[in-house]
C-alpha cells in the first residue's frame, strides 16, 4: 500500500521575546487555516509565534510537529503532538527548513532570520505576513540576496497566507 505525503508547512516568527497578542492572534489563524487544509504544522515547538500556531492547529483537529532545539521533550509547548527534541541547539532552525513543504513568516528576530536563510539557500516557497515587524517585513516581496533564489511573497491575512504558499507549492 502507498501511503502519500502530507504537505508539511513550517510557521516562523516571534518567540515569547517579542511576540505580541497580535503575532499571536495571526499565528493561532495560520495554524487553524493549515489543518483545515490538511496541512502538518510544523513549528520549532517553543513559545510566541510556535505556541499560537500549534494552538491553532490543534484546536481545529489538525497534526503539529515541534522540533525542538532541546534533548528533552518535555521544553517543548503543550499544542506538538510530535516532538523532535533534536539536542541540536540553534542549528536545528535547518532542521525545520528542510523538513517543511513551504514557509510562513509572522515577524521574528534572528532565529527567525536563520530558518529564513536556511529555507532560502534550499529553495523553500516562502510567504510573509505584512506589518508584523522583523524578519518578515524586511525581505516581503524581496530576496534574501544576489541569487535570487526564492522570492518571498507578502500576503496580508493567514487565510491568504495558507492559500498562497499551497499554490506556491504544487505550482
Amino acid at each position: 500500500m502507498l501511503l502519500s505525503k502530507k504537505v508539511q508547512i513550517l510557521v516562523i516568527g516571534h518567540n515569547d521575546n517579542g511576540c505580541t497578542l497580535d503575532h499571536e492572534k495571526i499565528a493561532y489563524e495560520i495554524g487553524y487555516e493549515l489543518a483545515k487544509s490538511g496541512c502538518v504544522l510544523l513549528n520549532g515547538g517553543l513559545g510566541g509565534v510556535m505556541k499560537a500556531s500549534a494552538h491553532g492547529a490543534h484546536d481545529a483537529n489538525g497534526l503539529t510537529l515541534g522540533i525542538i532545539p532541546q534533548d528533552d521533550a518535555a521544553f517543548a509547548n503543550e499544542f506538538c503532538d510530535i516532538v523532535i527534541p533534536s539536542g541540536m541547539g540553534l542549528t536545528r532552525d535547518f532542521l525545520n527548513a528542510l523538513s517543511a513543504d513551504g514557509v510562513i513568516i509572522v515577524g521574528g528576530g534572528s532565529g527567525t532570520l536563520s530558518e529564513i536563510c536556511a529555507a532560502y539557500m534550499y529553495k523553500k516557497p516562502m510567504v510573509a505576513i505584512r506589518n508584523t515587524g522583523g524578519a518578515a517585513d524586511r525581505f516581503i516581496d524581496g530576496y534574501v540576496d544576489h541569487r535570487k533564489n526564492v522570492k518571498i511573497i507578502g500576503v496580508d491575512s493567514p487565510k491568504d497566507a495558507v492559500k498562497k504558499i499551497l499554490e506556491l507549492i504544487t505550482a
